[in-house]
């Protein structure tokens, strides 16, 4: 029995979220019927992060323990071949036995894309947030700073979520623009539920003008969930990767040559 970290990259419109759910396809009911396929043997995937319906993931980290004579390029390999469009096992590897991919991370990183142009894209719909009015990139960049650092973000979260503490820490947030489009990064050691659609929703409100500037220190010091601005849509929300205190897949697949 060893255990193998996965590095899983899906398209969140095909499926109803990461985790299992009677009725629903996820993505880890998907990885552990491949991996029963290709192995014969039954696994519990554990994801990284359990993203939600809509949520896309470029880097998703996932763990399993099997018991299988394939070594860790066939499996990644076999798993492939049995899963469905929108996802791939991009790279797989054994690891110590206590890595575990969610209680492991040490933080991940998230992005979110605006599509800004005046018409609807033609494609990549379900892969970003389409706005047809103007925005203040630089009015957006100057609330993003306030977030950043350790705070109680409880303004920014779902209040029907359980949590022992709202309080988390921003390592990096930064607003990237590119023509008729931007994206918001964002890094820290640990997010609310919708705490990054929420952030990218009130920034985007503050580009709009919607709330003024300085909504964020305020929704900061209420803890308010109304200061806030709107949850942007799922659709914009890329996983993007997950950080842990030890390398992991150092032996990247990096395509053919």
């Amino acid at each position: 029995m060893r255990n193998v970290r996965l590095l899983v990259a899906y398209d969140g419109a095909r499926f109803y979220g990461w985790q299992r759910q009677d009725g629903f396809d996820s993505v880890q009911q998907s990885l552990e019927e491949a991996v029963l396929a290709a192995t014969g043997q039954r696994a519990t995937v554990h994801g990284a992060g359990r993203t939600d319906t809509g949520v896309h993931a470029l880097g998703q980290v996932a763990n399993l323990h099997l018991d299988t004579r394939l070594d860790d390029d066939r499996l990644r390999h076999a798993t492939n071949a049995h899963l469905p469009a929108g996802i791939v096992v991009r790279e797989a590897e054994t690891c110590g036995d206590d890595f575990h991919a969610r209680f492991s991370a040490i933080s991940k990183r998230y992005a979110y894309q605006v599509v800004t142009s005046r018409f609807a894209p033609a494609f990549g719909a379900t892969h970003a947030h389409w706005l047809a009015w103007p925005l203040d990139v630089p009015r957006m960049r100057r609330e993003a700073c306030v977030l950043v650092g350790c705070h109680d973000f409880a303004a920014f979260g779902n209040t029907g979520s359980p949590r022992v503490t709202t309080v988390r820490t921003v390592q990096h947030l930064r607003l990237i623009a590119r023509r008729e489009r931007f994206f918001f990064v964002i890094q820290g050691d640990g997010f609310l539920y919708n705490m990054v659609r929420t952030i990218a929703g009130t920034l985007i409100d503050v580009g709009r003008g919607r709330l003024a500037e300085g909504a964020c220190a305020r929704a900061l010091a209420s803890r308010e969930r109304d200061d806030a601005g709107m949850t942007a849509p799922a659709a914009g929300l890329h996983l993007v990767s997950v950080q842990y205190p030890e390398p992991t897949f150092a032996g990247r697949y990096r395509g053919r040559s």
